[in-house]
């Protein structure tokens, strides 16, 4: 018996003891909105308290946002994939529109040097948001029918003078963390399609060089840098965040001080309930808490690939490139946030997704999460058909690494 029939018996096997892999999807995202829920509402207490004499104003606006989040999450679920993918172009058109509107004086709203958000009355939208969406989805589609081409430079050119033009836009803002995340992003959905290895490889090192001298060649984004390596050198000055997230840590030891029971959320660290949320939550939940997160995030991760997987077995490419797409943008945002909270990565303007204070950061990981469960809800169709049926038809088993190839036949 193969590795591959042994594991499909034993995923049946506990499915019928009660085991159902489709719940895990949503249970760890709504255990890290409900912990993103308790610990904004925590670490802003103190900060919301002084800045507009309501302690509880970061929450009232967290929950206000969760609600919209939910309501564009239940639109994006209602629409089949097939639509999103005939939307791809348009909705990259509309993310350009947005990051160039965005840029212009008197409309984009400025915010500590960068013009990263558009205000309509209590409402504020960050393009860059928008565009992590938006560029999921055109990716996805556009890898598909282009499949059969990416091995040529001439066609693997296309998507990456694409994803230049949107990095350029990006640093106009100027926003350094977005253009990392969405570039990692991408490369790894173009290397699953199918591009050649010396292409991804040669790419991959051009986007690191030109992203290394633009740090370089900024003085601030040097700093950061060079604050990071030795942050308790001006521990006073631009290494003070970095020092204080990681006091945070070091006051959480194993079990956490208690909830609510913070010393760095009282004006101690800045951007408590935003950028640096993970370290009052290691502060106030110690190792084990934070381990927790990292849990459920990798638990996320897991059944996204889970359902890239079923999506490369069923040959639904646009399926398995988006749900692949998801699973790196969430893991590799999570992953910075903690990693600059930690003192493992230099400082970055990123949100922890499902657990920090923000409204379109929030609101897009709500729509995210409905696009995986749109992909679910579709990969499990065929399936519930066949067994109403009784005939069920043992599925090929694709290697991501070729699904170029796949595609190459589908598409002649």
């Amino acid at each position: 018996m193969s590795r591959a029939t042994e594991k499909r018996q034993q995923l049946a096997l506990a499915e019928e003891q009660g085991f159902r892999p489709e719940w895990v999807l949503p249970f760890s995202v709504l255990a890290l909105v409900s912990i993103g829920v308790v610990m904004v509402a925590s670490a802003s207490i103190a900060f919301a308290s002084d800045a507009y004499a309501d302690p509880w104003f970061f929450l009232k606006r967290h929950l206000m946002y969760l609600v919209v989040g939910a309501l564009v999450a239940v639109v994006v679920s209602q629409i089949p994939l097939s639509v999103w993918s005939r939307l791809s172009w348009p909705l990259l058109l509309f993310s350009g529109l947005l990051l160039l509107i965005v840029l212009v004086p008197g409309i984009g709203r400025e915010v500590n040097g960068s013009r990263r958000w558009l205000s309509f009355a209590p409402i504020t939208v960050q393009p860059a948001e928008v565009a992590k969406f938006c560029l999921l989805v055109f990716f996805a589609s556009f890898l598909t029918r282009r499949n059969q081409q990416l091995r040529h430079w001439s066609s693997f050119m296309v998507p990456v003078v694409i994803l230049g033009l949107v990095a350029v836009l990006l640093l106009l803002q100027p926003d350094f963390g977005s253009v990392v995340v969405i570039s990692g992003t991408v490369l790894a959905m173009v290397f699953l399609a199918g591009a050649r290895l010396p292409h991804t490889f040669t790419l991959v090192g051009l986007a690191a060089s030109a992203l290394a001298l633009m740090a370089l060649m900024s003085p601030y984004r040097l700093q950061r840098l060079t604050t990071f390596w030795d942050p308790w050198r001006d521990q006073f000055a631009s290494g003070y965040q970095l020092t204080q997230s990681l006091i945070a840590f070091g006051r959480g030891e194993w079990f956490g001080v208690g909830l609510g029971n913070s010393v760095q959320k009282l004006f101690y660290l800045p951007e408590a309930h935003t950028d640096f949320i993970f370290a009052i939550l290691s502060e106030e939940w110690g190792m084990v808490g934070g381990l927790l997160v990292i849990g459920l995030f990798a638990t996320l991760t897991w059944s996204l690939l889970r359902l890239v997987r079923q999506a490369l077995a069923r040959q639904q490419f646009f399926a398995a490139l988006l749900a692949f797409g998801i699973a790196v943008l969430l893991a590799g945002q999570a992953f910075v946030n903690m990693g600059v909270a930690s003192g493992l990565l230099p400082t970055k303007g990123l949100t922890l997704p499902f657990v920090s204070s923000g409204g379109s950061s929030l609101v897009i990981c709500c729509a995210l999460f409905a696009l995986a469960l749109r992909i679910q809800g579709e990969l499990q169709q065929p399936a519930a058909e066949k067994k109403a049926t009784g005939s069920v038809r043992k599925l090929p088993i694709f290697n991501p690494l070729q699904l170029g190839d796949s595609a190459r036949g589908e598409a002649a």
